[in-house]
């Protein structure tokens, strides 16, 4: 799977932000987009929360990732950008909580826009980037309008803007997912948020280790030992 990359500058530029001085270090961003809505509460929310603790300590773990890759989180249920991005090293996982229905095409949106100012950020600071992840995880539909969202991630998909994946826990409209995803979407076996986090921090963790452009197999989720299903 190819990478979006700028050209890698060995300086970073006059006038940089002060976390471009300090980690001038390629950046691996991922926007993980959460549904928060009322139908996740409970044991579901615990369970999310538990993965995005994971998530945190297994990049924190790998001296390359926990400097390259980036995390912001959206939450929808309504929409909030609950963390802008932030390098693994000093990531402060947040305890999410549900409440409101399901406005997936608002967060996709958001999502995107907040990616397309971080982009921004890296060109104007000279900082070279992995492809970009958006990562979404709900157990529903989306309560309000979605079919713009959906054309601009397939948009942005064929240009090589980002690499978006969509993951439907127990409930959720898979159909629409696949109008959505470029890439087919994936079912959460139970209620495996742990499993899921260790993928993405070992892929992420992949990904930051190469070089700019590299082709990374990934680890296939969708096998009996796996997380997922189709």
């Amino acid at each position: 799977m190819p990478y979006e990359q700028v050209p890698f500058n060995d300086q970073v530029g006059f006038g940089a932000g002060v976390e471009f001085v300090d980690n001038p270090e390629p950046r691996c961003p991922c926007v993980l987009l959460l549904d928060t809505s009322v139908s996740m509460r409970s044991k579901a929310i615990d369970s999310l929360n538990e993965g995005i603790r994971v998530f945190r300590d297994e990049l924190s773990a790998d001296a390359m990732a926990s400097k390259r890759v980036e995390i912001a989180i959206i939450g929808f249920g309504p929409v909030k950008t609950i963390t802008d991005f932030q390098t693994a090293d000093v990531f402060q996982v947040p305890t999410l909580q549900t409440t409101g229905d399901t406005p997936m095409g608002a967060a996709i949106e958001t999502g995107l826009s907040l990616l397309d100012q971080r982009k921004q950020a890296y060109r104007a600071n000279g900082v070279s980037f992995y492809r970009p992840w958006v990562f979404l995880i709900t157990d529903g539909g989306p309560t309000d309008l979605w079919q713009e969202a959906a054309a601009k991630v397939r948009a942005g998909e064929a240009a090589n803007h980002f690499s978006f994946f969509a993951v439907g826990v127990e409930g959720a409209r898979m159909d629409i997912l696949s109008q959505i995803s470029a890439r087919e979407p994936l079912k959460l076996k139970e209620l495996r948020f742990r499993d899921l986090f260790i993928w993405l921090s070992n892929s992420l963790g992949s990904v930051s280790r190469s070089s700019l452009g590299d082709k990374i197999e990934l680890q296939n989720p969708v096998t009996p030992q796996g997380w997922a299903s189709v």
